[in-house]
């Protein structure tokens, strides 16, 4: 029991430590940097370290049960998506659609929408914001799943404890992305209140920064990687 405390703890502190990787707080800075609460933004990071454990925690025991190897280029693939979702996250904000959809589903539109399509909208743009962030862990677990598992494979070795550490190691990720989500929101929901134009280049530095990181990983994958060639190689990391 000693022993698989200090195993759980070692977990949760490094999921923890996982969720400060430079390409998951890209992600969720584009979606926090337009929101004004703290805890509205804590909630996005608890939605994607949500997405991300289901990914990494379904695929971990796939690996772990079953011993599947996931050949380079799927590995790839999982890696080359998380750009392309950089890159689609980046260009959202950059060209502001988000907030014209935001726009048009949280206020009316003249006199002739009656409440409940009103609250229908809302609602709709609710699932919307709610999704997204969820929907993003999704994609950054698969990218990152199969070498959490070779890692637990290789230091634990006892099926029953590497699913329990995978487990652990998602909720760590989970409050560490809570933590971080809140602490990117601190300056939004200051410069929203009282410098509007510098809220308008948060939003576009987080947009712009994403786009950037999202074509570095796509190339890194398609073209350093192999991904669209016939010799692809590739490392879990």
């Amino acid at each position: 029991m000693t022993s698989f405390a200090l195993i759980a703890s070692i977990g949760f502190l490094l999921g923890m430590r996982h969720a400060t990787d430079a390409d998951h707080v890209i992600a969720v800075s584009t979606i926090v940097s337009k929101e004004r609460g703290l805890w509205k933004a804590a909630l996005i990071g608890a939605l994607w370290g949500v997405g991300h454990t289901v990914t990494i925690f379904l695929v971990g025991i796939a690996i772990i049960l079953f011993k599947i190897a996931i050949p380079a280029r799927l590995g790839l693939s999982m890696e080359f998506s998380v750009g392309l979702m950089l890159i689609l996250l980046g260009v959202l904000n950059l060209s502001g659609v988000l907030q014209r959809v935001m726009a048009k589903f949280g206020h009316s539109h003249g006199e002739d929408k009656v409440p409940l399509e009103e609250v229908s909208d809302r609602q709709k743009m609710g699932i919307l914001s709610l999704t997204r962030p969820l929907v993003v862990g999704i994609v950054h677990g698969m990218a990152g799943s199969a070498a959490i598992a070779l890692l637990v494979m290789t230091t634990i070795q006892k099926p029953l404890w590497e699913i329990l550490y995978i487990l652990i190691f998602g909720i760590g990720t989970i409050a560490g992305m809570m933590l971080i989500t809140a602490c990117i929101a601190l300056p939004v929901a200051y410069t929203s209140r009282r410098f509007s134009a510098w809220n308008h280049r948060l939003v576009y530095a987080s947009g712009l920064l994403s786009l950037c990181f999202g074509l570095f990983v796509t190339y890194q994958t398609g073209i350093a990687g192999g991904l669209f060639t016939a010799h692809p190689h590739w490392t879990p990391q």
